[in-house]
């Protein structure tokens, strides 16, 4: 039975839950059932088919609602007596400010990317008001709790980076399927259906002198009097033809690697691809914007044989210009866009075939290509009874009890559920510490503009960023600047570094800030003249900030990914939940047996031990065993005694 004080902490408090996917709706579920009164959800998504195997307060008819408002309404109708106000909106809109945030006694996070995890995190510090995050990962979760000065914050520990690949590996040497897929949906849709302006490594020209006049001009702009037929034949035979044979070229190139084969269209089409395709040139009725369904294919998981993508590669073409003439030009891949998942898969699987590497169905295309992991429901009802659980300590000020809990997907001394004590603030933070930043960039070569895409905005997160060299402001982002003032901005974000009004140099401390974060770093500028293509491809350096570390008696990093500070399980457990988007990282995730302190620790002075295993003698302390994927008896222990699981020995 709960107690007096646990019942008047519920009903007194007001919640604010950022994210109303699958963990959200099972959270939402939990709340009203748990006794709370008033509850405020920001979400800016509408419902998707794809949600409803696991979203469960929607149904078939929400399709296309917010979710948000879908929600609260489907909660109400067994919980009428209690308030849930919805926002449809982004939670980094300005409205919701610091002031806002201050309004609740705390926030519960259920997102799906870095960027908004990391700007949630930042207003909370900002408005002093408790944060329990969560994420989970097919069977695998966590939920962490974050107070301001008392335990770290969500960014006090670095989370991996988005995997990226060298360009020369994409545009030249793929050797995986993956290598294809970024071909396909960074270059080649973005080349055809977004930013005409766009400049990429597509537009390959032919060396040989009999064929520059065809090769001069840009390829992929429809020429006059040309039909849908002959211009995705002419895209076929350059993409997937002329490029590779411009590549073979480059003998040095292939003298340890398998050559590729150049394909046309000649060798995989029909002389008439509308006939074959069973249609006229014009005027088709189908109403199926997808190319799967024109063609007759129906089941997304069969690996199509090379006419097969070909044949799926011009129809989808063909029916982004005849049946979405309008969206051409201003289009991104998204994972949820029928036709252009297969379009890119179509794409993909043509460029394997020519390099030889194995083809994949559309639906692990799209998995690839999205970065999904799928969501499993069962696991964000674990995740969201967790975040109940913390949040109630959090309002009672238990802070003797909070924890930081991890599904694992196979139990560890027979756990499922490990919960250990959260860390203290860790003092190299640049967001909860302000410890200073450095970046190495070529001062003479690098714009303004470089250094605001790349590092204040991707790197640091920042949305309305403001740029200061001591006191000169030579960048700034609002609504109320004056004309004059955003064009110097403008024309600021085009100069090199050192040409600025105020001359950025090695030695200039830059201080960054945000002023809807409230939130604001100092960076010291080092000039380096060269960098590695390659492995800094950004041609940037940012250093400062907490590194994770690698178990290095394993030969893989022990982590969960972006979604928490730290790690128990040994398999990664990336962010997200919403069909969990991820993203393959480069870095490693904090290993739980590194060396930060618990707060315990720091206050009582304890010798350090943070496997929160029990029975840590019988192997040693300093890293978690191998868990056994094998072993049937696995099984999940309920004990009333978590004092003795979760606490670490003393002495």
């Amino acid at each position: 039975m709960a107690s007096e004080e646990q019942i008047s902490a519920i009903k007194g408090a007001k919640v604010l839950m950022v994210g109303a996917g699958g963990i959200g709706c099972e959270l939402l579920k939990t709340l009203a059932l748990s006794g709370f009164q008033d509850i405020h959800i920001i979400d800016m998504d509408t419902i998707e088919v794809s949600n409803l195997n696991r979203q469960f307060l929607f149904r078939q008819s929400h399709v296309g609602q917010s979710k948000a408002k879908v929600a609260r309404d489907a909660v109400l109708r067994f919980r009428p007596n209690i308030s849930i106000t919805p926002y449809h909106a982004n939670v980094k809109e300005s409205r919701f400010n610091v002031d806002f945030y201050k309004e609740f006694d705390v926030v519960l996070n259920g997102l799906d990317n870095l960027d908004a995890r990391r700007h949630v995190n930042r207003l909370c510090l900002a408005a002093d008001v408790p944060l329990v995050e969560s994420g989970t990962t097919g069977f695998l979760g966590q939920v962490t709790v974050h107070l301001k000065g008392k335990t770290e914050c969500y960014e006090c520990q670095a989370k991996p980076a988005p995997k990226t690949y060298p360009v020369c590996t994409i545009t030249s040497t793929p050797s995986k399927f993956v290598h294809c897929i970024v071909w396909a949906k960074d270059l080649l849709f973005a080349k055809l259906f977004g930013d005409k302006n766009l400049e990429n490594d597509l537009n390959v020209r032919s060396s040989d002198a009999t064929n520059l006049s065809e090769h001069s001009e840009d390829v992929f702009e429809c020429r006059k009097g040309e039909d849908i037929e002959q211009y995705g034949r002419r895209i076929y035979d350059h993409v997937f033809g002329h490029n590779i044979e411009v590549a073979l070229s480059n003998e040095e190139t292939w003298k340890n690697r398998n050559k590729p084969w150049p394909i046309y269209s000649k060798d995989v089409f029909p002389d008439k691809l509308t006939k074959e395709n069973g249609k006229t040139e014009k005027g088709s009725t189908t109403e199926d914007v997808s190319a799967m369904a024109s063609l007759g294919l129906k089941n997304p998981q069969d690996v199509w044989s090379l006419a097969e993508n070909s044949r799926v590669f011009y129809e989808s073409l063909r029916l982004f210009f005849s049946k979405r003439q309008k969206e051409i030009g201003n289009l991104t891949f998204d994972k949820d866009d029928q036709l252009a998942v297969e379009f890119v898969t179509a794409a993909a699987n043509i460029r394997a075939s020519s390099f030889g590497i194995p083809l994949h169905s559309l639906f692990e295309a799209k998995g690839i290509a999205g970065n999904i992991v799928h969501a499993v429901a069962t696991t964000n009802a674990i995740i969201a009874g967790l975040i109940v659980i913390e949040a109630i300590k959090v309002l009672k000020k238990d802070s003797n009890n909070y924890r930081m809990t991890y599904c694992l997907e196979h139990p560890s001394k027979k756990l499922l559920l490990m919960p250990v004590e959260p860390y203290e603030p860790n003092k190299s933070c640049y967001v909860c510490s302000e410890t200073p930043l450095s970046l190495e960039v070529n001062t003479h070569h690098s714009k303004l503009r470089d250094f605001v895409e790349k590092i204040v905005k991707a790197k640091l997160g920042m949305n309305f960023p403001v740029i200061m060299s001591g006191a000169s402001i030579i960048y700034e982002v609002g609504e109320d600047l004056e004309e004059d003032m955003v064009a110097i901005y403008a024309a600021n974000l085009e100069k090199a570094l050192s040409e600025l009004p105020s001359p950025v140099i090695s030695g200039t401390v830059l201080t960054v800030e945000d002023l809807q974060q409230e939130f604001s770093c100092l960076i010291n500028i080092k000039h380096r003249e060269e960098f590695d293509e390659e492995k800094e491809p950004d041609g940037m350096l940012l250093s400062g900030r907490v590194e994770a570390p690698v178990d290095k008696n394993s030969n893989k990093p022990i982590g969960n990914g972006e979604s928490t500070s730290s790690a128990l399980s040994t398999e990664e457990i990336q962010e997200g939940e919403r069909d969990v988007e991820i993203q393959e990282t480069s870095e490693s995730a904090e290993n739980v047996t590194g060396k930060k302190r618990k707060l315990s620790e720091v206050s009582k002075g304890s010798i350090p031990d943070h496997s929160g295993l029990p029975d840590e003698s019988s192997r040693n302390q300093n890293q978690l065993e191998k868990l056994d994927v094998d072993d049937e008896d696995d099984e999940l222990i309920i004990s009333n005694d978590w004092e003795s699981l979760t606490k670490k020995k003393r002495l």
